[in-house]
């Protein structure tokens, strides 16, 4: 299963059965509103906490899994899932609603991908026959922990991004139709020295190269294998400096193939500075807008590389830098 120093790759080809998406009010105003399952107009979802409402929207996402997929919650043999906030406590709570097994996982906002190769993993390995893989975000929880409350008002650099409100799961199966998980590469930490926090994608941009070209070389394919790559949350400014790096890495992807979660799923005239962000992001943009693309042909292979920034807000207090990391999932069709 092991091919080269850092890939999977899934002999069993686990099939994606069905995805759950669901998205905030911004989010709702995007070009990909169409793509989402369920669309929230305000930040609260009728909670008394924004912390209560990202676990309303994870639960939600997961209730649109079970329920699109035709099966009960007790179907499900493992929750694998992660989020941003201290402890992971929006999954922790959502699996006691669940009541699944759970599995918590961290990988900052290249958790959705994390969980889908682990998923896949546990999958395609016979341990489990259906899984879901999850991951959720919610602007005003990230921005209070890692940044200043909303209510601050406080000014941001153009090197910003917005935390995606949105939560993204899918049921993985060792049966059915639909895309499946064909191949994954577990990134290694990589830090470049950014202390900035609000520049996020500068900070990713070294961890996605690095693990897009570990793929190629372990599967020993060029970029051209795949429809298109996408990368998580790097944001304008952070994929403007991964396409920079991949060339000098000698790997030519063109423009039309390269592109970023961040940065679909806001249109040019939203309010958000450098593009998306968030565990939420690549999560429903994924989810949603790229599963629907593979199950209508329009697409027949993709390369879903989740980014993420390993900081904490105590790590930047101690003037640390950012490691950052990144893991790649592929998913292709039958066609």
């Amino acid at each position: 299963m092991l091919q080269g120093h850092q890939t999977w790759v899934f002999t069993n080809r686990p099939v994606i059965a069905s995805t759950g998406t669901v998205a905030g009010p911004l989010e709702a105003q995007g070009p990909l509103a169409r793509d989402f399952d369920l669309l929230h107009g305000d930040l609260w979802l009728g909670q008394d906490s924004y912390e209560k409402a990202e676990r309303k929207m994870l639960e939600e996402a997961c209730e649109q899994v079970t329920s699109k997929a035709g099966i009960r919650k007790e179907d499900v043999q493992f929750f694998l899932c992660g989020d941003l906030i201290n402890q992971i406590t929006p999954s922790s709570f959502a699996a006691r609603t669940l009541k699944v097994p759970f599995l918590g996982v961290f990988g900052a906002c290249s958790t959705s991908m994390e969980s889908l190769a682990l998923g896949s993993l546990i999958v395609n390995s016979g341990a489990a026959e259906r899984v879901i893989c999850a991951a959720v975000s919610h602007n005003a929880t990230v921005e209070k922990q890692f940044r200043y409350p909303t209510e601050y008002g406080g000014q941001k650099p153009p090197t910003a991004q917005w935390t995606v409100t949105g939560a993204g799961a899918a049921l993985v199966c060792n049966q059915g139709q639909g895309p499946r998980t064909t191949a994954a590469t577990i990134g290694r930490v990589i830090d470049m020295g950014i202390t900035d926090p609000f520049n996020m994608g500068s900070a990713m941009a070294p961890a996605a190269v690095d693990t897009i070209t570990a793929h190629l070389r372990d599967l020993n394919i060029d970029a051209d294998h795949y429809d298109l790559i996408v990368t998580g949350d790097l944001g304008r400014i952070g994929h403007g400096i991964a396409r920079d790096l991949l060339k000098k890495h000698g790997i030519k992807i063109p423009d039309d193939r390269f592109t970023d979660c961040g940065i679909l799923i806001y249109s040019e005239e939203q309010p958000v500075i450098a593009g998306g962000s968030g565990c939420g992001c690549s999560a429903i943009v994924t989810y949603g807008h790229l599963i629907n693309r593979l199950r209508k042909g329009e697409l027949k292979r993709i390369l879903v590389v989740a980014t993420g920034a390993l900081l904490s807000p105590l790590s930047y207090q101690q003037k640390d830098s950012i490691p950052c990391i990144a893991h790649a999932v592929a998913i292709e069709t039958d066609d």
